[in-house]
């Protein structure tokens, strides 16, 4: 696999490929949204009928998972700005990638675990903001002990198998399928000439129609999941 770009600022080391993939799909989200919110109109038109769809898709996830109405108002701008920043990060690769030599410098920010288990750092410190909010710092710390005492050790050992099961789903699916990519365009079509140049365009273009689908299906996955987290912190056992 390719190298990814790294440099050095005060001892501590970044990887180009999250900051630049991040840097485009934040741009290019914003870009987005102020085009399909420009000229809104109690009539609405193409772009604002999406916008709205956009938003309650996202609104219905919150809705569905959070019970808490004070905890919705603040988390249906979180799940769709959440929901479209992962989105359009996992199509980046399938579209584009750059390299600078052997340095791999634009492709999927959410091919990165970096990246990902940055996501689900985000959900969970929401949810102990939210938790504390809605309980006090004492009635949220007793809440690890409900409905039992005993079960304090599994709820505990729970926030870490949450961290990473929400980040490492995500960058799993993510990273298979760039790899199996790769391997179609720098390996399998070349290996015999025309006959497996042949077999492997539509191979390439029959996965990246799945790979679209799966990159989907996982942002909408992680949303739900960040919500039921957060759900479950503002609801008492």
């Amino acid at each position: 696999m390719e190298k990814p770009l790294v440099f050095e600022l005060f001892g501590l080391k970044f990887d180009l490929v999250g900051i630049v993939g991040s840097t485009l799909m934040a741009l290019a989200v914003l870009f987005i949204c102020i085009w399909l919110s420009r000229k809104v109109e109690m009539k609405p038109n193409k772009k604002q009928n999406v916008l709205e769809y956009l938003l309650d898709f996202t609104n219905g996830i919150v809705k569905d998972n959070v019970s808490d109405e004070a905890a919705q108002k603040h988390l249906s701008l979180y799940a769709f700005v959440l929901f479209m920043f992962i989105w359009f990060m996992n199509q980046l690769g399938l579209f584009l990638e750059v390299k600078v030599g052997e340095n791999m410098l634009i492709k999927s920010p959410t091919a990165d675990p970096v990246t990902t288990m940055s996501f689900a750092m985000m959900t969970l410190l929401l949810s102990f903001t939210f938790g504390v909010q809605r309980f006090g710092a004492g009635g949220y710390l007793k809440n690890y002990s409900a409905p039992v005492g005993f079960l304090l050790p599994v709820n505990i050992i729970e926030e870490f198998t949450n961290f990473l099961t929400l980040s490492l789903r995500l960058y799993g699916n993510i990273y298979a399928g760039e790899v199996l990519l790769t391997l179609i365009g720098n390996n399998l079509a070349p290996s015999l000439g025309i006959p497996t140049l042949i077999l492997a365009a539509p191979l390439a273009m029959i996965w990246q129609g799945f790979s679209v689908f799966i990159g989907s299906i996982q942002a909408y996955v992680f949303v739900t999941l960040s919500m039921v987290y957060i759900g479950k912190k503002v609801t008492k056992e």
